[in-house]
């Protein structure tokens, strides 16, 4: 009997401690560290533009001329997935094509071709072929700010004073002059035309009261 009872309580102890899983589980999964998320995309950190009109291509740094690069970008990004707006233009209705390529860690990303002077408003070109490979190729109706970003970039083009613009600075290519806009001219120039409008006015009123005169007297001689 004694023998039995102390066989009996060694075994107890034994059926009382269950496994512990929860506790593997946790540690599993302490020491498995935070779950991350799918990496963002890379940005671009530079363009250049390229052209016949000048010899050595432009660069702009996203680091060191921000704003100028962000505008020059805004020209392009848009056109990366795009559905093409219209047909490829004759040849002789482009004008001079500048090319703008989108650089990411000084690897070529996106390249465009951009023609600011295309007969009927400015073009943009994305070649099929693209750096990260083969792409669908498209043409759009460029924007019109085009010629003035290339402008202020760098690019030799006529500035056009319809396209305003704040100050860009970079340290290269020409910022636009605002001041060329002289708002004591242009309040000249309203009043002068509103006064000719008005005079234009009253001559009509005139002819019309001397109309509505004449035609008075004559039904007055014949009644």
């Amino acid at each position: 009997m004694t023998a039995a009872a102390l066989a009996f309580g060694l075994m107890s102890p034994a059926h009382a401690a269950p496994p512990p899983p929860a506790t593997i589980r946790t540690l599993t999964a302490t020491t498995a560290g935070p779950l991350t998320g799918p990496k963002a995309p890379p940005k671009p950190t530079s363009l250049e533009i390229t052209g016949k009109e000048f010899e050595s291509k432009l660069v702009l740094d996203a680091a060191t001329q921000r704003q100028l690069f962000d505008r020059m970008l805004s020209e392009v990004s848009w056109l990366t997935g795009a559905r093409p707006q219209t047909v490829a233009p004759a040849a002789n209705r482009l004008g001079p094509k500048y090319t703008v390529t989108v650089l990411i860690k000084d690897e070529p990303f996106q390249v465009y071709e951009l023609f600011p002077l295309a007969k009927g408003g400015p073009r943009a070109h994305r070649p099929g072929r693209q750096p990260q490979g083969r792409g669908s190729d498209g043409w759009f109706y460029g924007r019109l700010s085009m010629g003035e970003s290339l402008r202020v970039s760098g690019v030799p083009l006529e500035p056009k004073p319809d396209v305003l613009s704040g100050g860009i600075g970079g340290g290269i290519g020409e910022q636009v002059d605002v001041d060329e806009l002289d708002p004591v001219e242009g309040v000249n120039t309203l009043l002068s035309e509103m006064r000719e409008l008005m005079m234009l006015n009253g001559a009509v009123l005139v002819v019309i009261m001397i109309g509505l005169g004449g035609i008075a007297f004559l039904i007055r001689r014949k009644v």
